[in-house]
């Protein structure tokens, strides 16, 4: 079995869209959406999993992909708060922190078949007021919209839902000042066995079943992703990294307290907080560093670079990955 358990019994991945103070846009995802590989099918529908794209009073920050996540950890699982403040993408297995409202917003429309009348098309939004997707409506699609990789815009907000790329894209990782993103395009196939055709990217479903997106894989002891995105665990998929927008604004550095996956900076994920000693016990999670099993530095008391995943169990490319904590 993979060492991984702790992660996904920590808690469900959230998204949330607002940034911090700093103006840092909030992560995604990555996320604990359930997540495929471009070509493969998921296990899980990932219907559960949620994410945050920042705080939910900043309905003008740039959408991120803020998760709620439990780090992966050699020592036995261990319950972590299970409801989130942040509407987001939970994990089916329970990786990251779920929103406190619980996601299940008003769905008015399926964005796998896209069944919108002619000229519209379903999109994720926030029907609350705050900085998640939590709801699926119907919206205008704009003339000569954007395909995937192209620059777009939104009316409103990040997560106005309106926005101007094709039909199954939606505009992501959005600037909060101007509006402009990029195209990113939806996950193909079902729930069930969801896929992406995008070379190099990942489906990642989270924030029960909302956001359904082909996130671009990576390596977290690189963190190799574009634009400041963090390199988090995806939510559907054990074996595999996704690229999450940042939410972590001015918070987010070692030991600090954590409820979402994309809510540290990069190198850093929400892990358990009886990892160290310098998180705070009452703590949802916490942020703790990646590290490499070959070279391992961790600053923690009593800390060591743990592997993530159990000897012989790790994906091609994985094997060095580990993270810093107690020994369980």
């Amino acid at each position: 079995m993979k060492k991984f358990s702790l992660v996904s019994s920590l808690l469900c991945t959230a998204l949330v869209f607002g940034c911090g103070d700093d103006g840092k846009p909030g992560a995604t995802g990555a996320t604990n959406p359930t997540t495929n590989s471009s070509n493969g099918s998921n296990s899980g529908d990932g219907t559960d999993s949620e994410t945050s794209t920042g705080s939910a009073s900043d309905t003008d920050s740039t959408p991120g992909t803020t998760t709620t996540a439990s780090s992966p950890g050699t020592t036995p699982t261990t319950d972590g708060p299970t409801s989130d403040t942040t509407a987001g993408t939970d994990t089916t297995d329970g990786t990251f922190i779920t929103p406190a409202d619980g996601g299940g917003g008003t769905k008015e429309c399926d964005p796998w078949t896209q069944d919108c009348p002619p000229g519209e098309k379903c999109m994720p939004y926030s029907g609350d007021g705050d900085n998640s997707w939590e709801s699926l409506k119907c919206t205008p699609v704009m003339e000569n919209p954007g395909q995937t990789g192209d620059p777009c815009t939104v009316e409103g907000s990040g997560v106005s839902g309106i926005d101007s790329c094709e039909v199954g894209h939606m505009c992501w990782n959005t600037d909060p000042d101007t509006g402009e993103g990029t195209c990113v395009r939806f996950c193909t196939g079902s729930p069930d066995a969801p896929t992406c055709d995008v070379p190099g990217t990942a489906c990642t479903i989270v924030n029960d079943g909302v956001l359904i997106l082909c996130l671009p894989s990576c390596d977290p002891l690189l963190q190799n992703c574009p634009g400041g995105d963090l390199c988090i665990p995806n939510p559907q998929n054990s074996d595999s990294f996704i690229c999450v927008l940042d939410a972590s604004g001015e918070e987010g550095q070692e030991f600090d307290v954590c409820e979402y996956a994309n809510a540290c900076d990069p190198g850093l994920y929400c892990f358990n907080s009886e990892l160290a000693t310098e998180c705070d016990p009452n703590a949802a999670g916490c942020c703790l560093p990646f590290c490499d099993l070959t070279a391992a530095e961790c600053t923690g008391a009593n800390a060591e670079c743990l592997a993530l995943y159990e000897e012989g169990m790790a994906p091609p490319g994985l094997e060095n990955v580990g993270f810093c904590g107690l020994p369980q």
